[in-house]
């Protein structure tokens, strides 16, 4: 069951009930996505930058200490290569990409994303068809991954958005050993099967989490959303069908949970 989004300027009472639940747990784990849930989403995928609201609320969730500590982590589809510098997240969060081919935990200094020569060998193939698809379909554009590859159509008209989607899906989505992964405007073909609910279930264990706030707004965050307790917290940001059992309007309300947090955890 999902819950509409508060009015302007509050959360609703659902939510504000469930987030008191969650401060008061021992050890909460804070993780969102980043596109459309910290950050606007826009056209121009590298002119994508988080509210100042929602990363000064992460600061000072950062900072706390001792009893009243948390953990953060971003979850993202977008490598770490090009999260990290848009996010600008806190040293102490985890950092996931390409939803969860790549993982950075506080006080690494180079993430995981290992991969064997043979999956080495099928990147370079399914790089080189969807480059041929990218050529085929104007508009669209190919972002390449450490272990996999993204088709952006958010520019191409409709029509060609779905022929590039389904020329990519038929093509090289086929070959064995690779992952189809469908967002908003993108599809996404992975050498390693991963996807962001296996990616929080192991932040939850790896960092010690008693309860866990999960906030996201695309199709990929469904599978984080479907591996969520009781007395966790998940919150879909913005329209369209999903598993949380809350509902916000969009990164505006994201920036007044985190700072609902925030006051609750420090009481």
């Amino acid at each position: 069951m999902t819950a509409d989004a508060g009015a302007a300027g509050r959360l609703d009472d659902g939510l504000e009930e469930a987030l008191a639940a969650l401060a008061a747990s021992p050890r909460p784990l804070v993780a969102l996505d980043f596109d459309g849930v910290l950050a606007p989403l826009v056209d121009d995928r590298d002119a994508a930058r988080p509210l100042e609201r929602s990363s000064a609320a992460l600061a000072a969730l950062a900072a706390l200490e001792g009893e009243r500590a948390i953990a953060l982590a971003l979850v993202s589809g977008r490598p770490l290569a090009s999260l990290v510098p848009l996010a600008a997240p806190p040293a102490a969060a985890a950092l996931v990409g390409s939803h969860g081919a790549e993982v950075r935990m506080p006080g690494d200094e180079e993430p995981s994303a290992p991969l064997d020569a043979w999956q080495e060998a099928l990147l370079g193939d399914v790089v080189a068809r969807a480059q041929d698809v990218e050529a085929d379909h104007p508009g669209t554009d190919l972002e390449v991954k450490p272990a996999g590859a993204v088709l952006h159509t958010r520019t191409a008209d409709v029509a060609t958005a779905s022929a590039a989607q389904r020329a990519l899906v038929d093509g090289p989505g086929r070959l064995p050993g690779v992952t189809v992964l469908r967002g908003k405007d993108v599809v996404e073909l992975a050498v390693l099967d991963v996807d962001k609910g296996r990616s929080l279930a192991a932040l939850r264990e790896d960092l010690g989490a008693t309860a866990v706030l999960y906030a996201g707004d695309d199709v990929t965050d469904e599978h984080a959303f479907a591996v969520l307790r009781d007395g966790d917290v998940g919150v879909k940001v913005g329209d369209g069908g999903t598993a949380a059992r809350h509902r916000v309007a969009g990164p505006d309300d994201v920036a007044l949970l985190l700072e609902r947090v925030l006051a609750l955890r420090t009481g």
